[in-house]
Formats: structure tokens, C-alpha cells, sequence
């Protein structure tokens, strides 16, 4: 039975994936901003095989609560050697532009919140040798666009810390797992026009709970983005910058 902690747990992904560890009869603690939300939440997986669940509400902003919250998932999961960073916004790139305050704000969310996170978990589950840290990040990350450089920032240099702490972690026998989904159909997505390059909460969550028990490094989700990046990735810049996207 794994002990996971999923932080934002209210995100159609994190979801998705609470459902199906509830499924396998593993210990569950949900962080997020929204009590009522994680409260019919943890019913549900109750009711679906979880073996224990728990919930508190976290605002990942808030960098000085972070040490206590894992704390206490901790406490009420007795250990912790999975978690599940899942939260995350999607701003206006227009505003952040004009404004490096709405800026600053996707930058702690999407990654310096993150960080913080994930240096707390990294030095417990240095110390106890063993856990899974994995984390959603985004193939927006790979490379920067001009329609959403900001959030791909974000989302760039937190690929980077986590490739750094897997170098770290690796002898203490720490998987750390970096999740670069695609488009997904998600209420953050809604105003979207969706294609058929967009995947459902579900089949990300299903590759992410498979990803993890195979000890996997990346996941690009679905699977064929790892090219599709790998071929954007080598667009010379010359070219690249001409490009509308």
C-alpha cells in the first residue's frame, strides 16, 4: 500500500489519478485552496477502495506554510513515500506582459511554489531512501513561444530543477518523475478549440500511475508529443522566430 500525497488535488488530472490509486486500496492525503471541494473529494475516494484518506487545504503561494502541511499529511498518512504535485494556472500571457505583477504570480505558482515543495520532499525522502516525487509540468516547457512563454518559463525551469534532483536523489533510491502532458481537456482548458492532439484527464492520469509504477524518469503524455517536441526543439531559431505560435 503506497501512502501518496496529492497536491492540488482538485485538478482534473490529480482527480483522475486520486481515482485510480483509490482504486488499488492506497493511503490518500489531498492538498488544496478549495475545503468543500477536497471534502466531496475524499468521500468519493472513500467510497472507491482507498484505505485512508485525508484532505487540508493549502494555498502553494504561501511558501512559509509548506513544511508544516507535509507535516501534517504525514502525521495522517503514518510516512509519506509518493506524492503527486499536481496544481498550476494557466494566465493571460497578454496581462503578464504588460504587467511583470501578474507575471511574478504565474512564476510562483507554476514553478517557484513548486520548488519549495519539492525541496522539503527531496531532503525527507533523502533521508528515509526511498519515495516517489512526481510532478506535472508541461511541454510548454521545452520551448518558448510567444503565445505563452511566461507559463513555458515557468514550466522550463522547473523541468530543469526537477532533472537536477533526480541526479541528486538518485543513489537514495528516489524516482523522480517529470510529467510533460500535452493539450488536455480540462476546465483550465475550456475556452479552447479542442483537436485531435488533446488527450482526457483520465488517459493522462492512467500514463502518470503507470509512469510512476514503472520508476520512469520523463512521461510525455500522450505518448506521441515526445516528437512532436523533439521536432520543434530542432527548428533553427532563425526560423523559429518567424513562426506564429
Amino acid at each position: 500500500m503506497k501512502k501518496i500525497l496529492i497536491i492540488g488535488a482538485n485538478s482534473a488530472i490529480a482527480q483522475a489519478a486520486a481515482r485510480q490509486w483509490a482504486g488499488q486500496g492506497h493511503a490518500l492525503y489531498l492538498m488544496g485552496r478549495d475545503e468543500e471541494r477536497l471534502g466531496a473529494l475524499a468521500a468519493d475516494l472513500k467510497v472507491r477502495g482507498a484505505a485512508t484518506i485525508g484532505h487540508g487545504v493549502l494555498e502553494v503561494n504561501e511558501f512559509a506554510l509548506h513544511a508544516a502541511a507535509i507535516d501534517a499529511a504525514a502525521a495522517a498518512l503514518g510516512g509519506l513515500d509518493t506524492v503527486l504535485i499536481a496544481h498550476g494556472t494557466l494566465g493571460d500571457q497578454k496581462k503578464c506582459e504588460q504587467d511583470f505583477a501578474a507575471a511574478l504570480h504565474e512564476l510562483n505558482t507554476n514553478a517557484i511554489s513548486v520548488m519549495s515543495l519539492l525541496t522539503l520532499l527531496a531532503n525527507r525522502f533523502e533521508a528515509q531512501r526511498h519515495g516517489t516525487l512526481a510532478v506535472i509540468g508541461s511541454v510548454a516547457g521545452d520551448r518558448g513561444r510567444q503565445s505563452n512563454y511566461v507559463y513555458g518559463t515557468a514550466k522550463g525551469a522547473l523541468a530543469i530543477f526537477l532533472q537536477g534532483l533526480r541526479n541528486r536523489l538518485h543513489p537514495a533510491g528516489v524516482q523522480v518523475l517529470t510529467i510533460k502532458p500535452g493539450f488536455v481537456d480540462t476546465p483550465m482548458t475550456a475556452s479552447f478549440k479542442k483537436g485531435p492532439l488533446w488527450a482526457t484527464p483520465e488517459a493522462v492520469a492512467a500514463a502518470i500511475v503507470a509512469a510512476v509504477e514503472r520508476r520512469r524518469d520523463v512521461l510525455y503524455t500522450p505518448w506521441f508529443w515526445w516528437g512532436i517536441m523533439t521536432l520543434i526543439k530542432l527548428v533553427p531559431e532563425r526560423v523559429f522566430k518567424k513562426l506564429k505560435l
